[in-house]
């Protein structure tokens, strides 16, 4: 399956890491969230795709991924469906996994990666609780600086999932657990994604989002990886067809710059179609159905 972002040639820059910046995990989620193939739908998935199936198939992506030379799967902490009945087993796993993390008598310490959804987050004593779902009684522990710094980088994603209920708050964290085994966030990014976890960046890319999930047709939807949010992405791809058409969403205000960098992309795959719509100019157009 091709990249959204390759489209139009536009490669991530360097295998996804997670050597500790904000954007470098927002390029891994992204780059996760598509190997998974969870950038897919068609309106035939409705209502069939729930937590345990994201899970599913986040870990047999990450099978597949390496990230700072080694296996992803070997770190990568995403918790299973909770129920009450199976408590115990439960955390009977998650604690082998966690127990990983736990710091060493000498030598550096392990850090896990957290993929989950948030439920919330909230003051605690001291810095900030991020409470996970499907994680009840199990905290991670944001310090006020990484939480201010959140608050200001991921301001977008959180107005997006605090305006729509039924929209999903995706986070992926580097983390490692202290001597008494409370789990210390070091690095966070956040994605907002759709109730059928296709990722969005913006409200009128809800919209686009929310009008293909109810095709039959396939589509792909579009992420944008570590490019800058002044970058023009193509937002999704109809590509079940015999010429793809990428879909564009040209916000409101785009400047000259980002203009001539649409056009170039869209110059540069003239085997690809092209739909657009341009937000400061009125509503949505119809789809190339």
């Amino acid at each position: 399956m091709v990249l959204a972002c390759q489209f139009y040639d536009r490669r991530l820059a360097a295998e996804p890491t997670t050597s500790g910046s904000d954007a470098s995990l927002r390029g891994l989620i992204h780059y996760l969230w598509h190997e998974a193939e969870l950038t897919v739908w068609t309106s035939r998935w409705a209502g069939k795709r729930h937590w345990w199936n994201v899970r599913w198939h986040l870990l047999e992506a990450a099978g597949q991924m390496a990230v700072m030379g080694g296996p992803l799967a070997d770190i990568l902490f995403v918790p299973e469906p909770f129920r009450s009945e199976n408590k115990e087993a439960i955390e009977q796993r998650r604690n082998a996994v966690l127990g990983t993390a736990l710091p060493p008598k000498s030598g550096p310490r392990k850090l896990l990666v957290l993929v989950g959804e948030v439920k919330e987050i909230m003051p605690a004593r001291s810095g900030q609780k991020l409470v996970i779902r499907h994680l009840p009684g199990f905290p991670f522990v944001i310090d006020d600086a990484l939480h201010r710094r959140l608050q200001a980088r991921f301001e977008r994603e959180l107005s997006l999932w605090g305006a729509d209920s039924s929209s999903h708050l995706i986070v992926i964290a580097t983390f490692g657990l202290n001597p008494a085994g409370v789990a210390i966030v070091e690095e966070v990014a956040l994605m907002v994604v759709s109730e059928n976890w296709i990722p969005y960046e913006t409200v009128p890319e809800k919209r686009l989002v929310d009008a293909l999930a109810r095709l039959r047709e396939k589509s792909v939807k579009g992420l944008r990886y570590d490019l800058q949010t002044d970058q023009p992405i193509a937002s999704a791809l109809l590509q079940n067809r015999q010429e793809p058409i990428a879909l564009f969403v040209v916000p409101a205000g785009a400047d000259e710059a980002f203009e001539a960098s649409l056009d170039e992309m869209i110059a540069a795959r003239p085997e690809i179609g092209s739909w657009m719509w341009r937000v400061g100019e009125g509503d949505m157009p119809p789809l190339p159905l």
